[in-house]
């Protein structure tokens, strides 16, 4: 016999699945999707015909960053690897930089908003591509609001809010069919190990999905 297992949610954490994905791919979106409609929305205010840089554009955050900025009305412009030019293009950027044959410096300039979700050289580098009153948003680590300081800009730590009416309007973009999710790959629990390497490679197509059960 099984043993049955209980966790106490508030009201304002739980939405309903969307109505076109089973159960795993349901998995695959409330953190990555939210994370990125945040920081598009609530952090940088991004409008309608304003330049977005997306880095990692095609993992689990960026790829729903791309689809919700260009839903937005926004010029979208990603990096990634070689392999996964086309599948961001697919997501609807309107540029795919290849960050192993172009620095994305030397051919970005004069973005409103720079969403990095790698932190380190590539943040480093991101300040010289904003606009004055642009904004640098990060999800791994606190940018250096110094060097923000000294460029006119503005950079902001993402730290994702869980909104169950958040949910509900990302299902809704999901089941009208205006945006979708990709899972990269699924692995049961105690593969959590082989989970965590390829979140880490860099170079995953869309979310990891660990299954707990069957």
């Amino acid at each position: 016999m099984k043993e049955s297992r209980k966790i106490a949610l508030t009201s304002d954490a739980i939405a309903l699945k969307p109505k076109t994905l089973d159960f795993v791919q349901a998995a695959s979106v409330p953190m990555v999707a939210m994370t990125a409609y945040q920081a598009l929305f609530d952090h940088a205010d991004l409008k309608p015909g304003q330049t977005v840089l997306i880095h990692a554009a095609s993992g689990g955050v960026g790829m729903f960053a791309v689809q919700f900025a260009k839903w937005r009305g926004a010029h979208v412009i990603g990096t990634a690897s070689a392999a996964n030019t086309e599948f961001v293009r697919s997501l609807g950027a309107d540029q795919v930089i290849d960050y192993k044959a172009t620095p994305f410096e030397q051919v970005v300039q004069n973005v409103d908003v720079v969403l990095d979700t790698l932190d380190g050289d590539t943040q480093a580098r991101s300040y010289s591509v904003l606009k004055p009153s642009g904004i640098l948003l990060s999800t791994p680590a606190p940018p250096d609001a110094q060097k923000a300081q000294e460029r006119g800009i503005r950079a902001e730590m993402v730290n994702m809010e869980i909104s169950a009416s958040l949910l509900e309007e990302i299902a809704n973009l999901l089941d009208s069919g205006q945006v979708k999710t990709v899972i990269a790959q699924t692995f049961s629990l105690s593969e959590a190990r082989q989970a965590q390497e390829l979140s880490q490679s860099g170079h995953v197509r869309g979310k990891i999905v660990l299954q707990i059960s069957a």
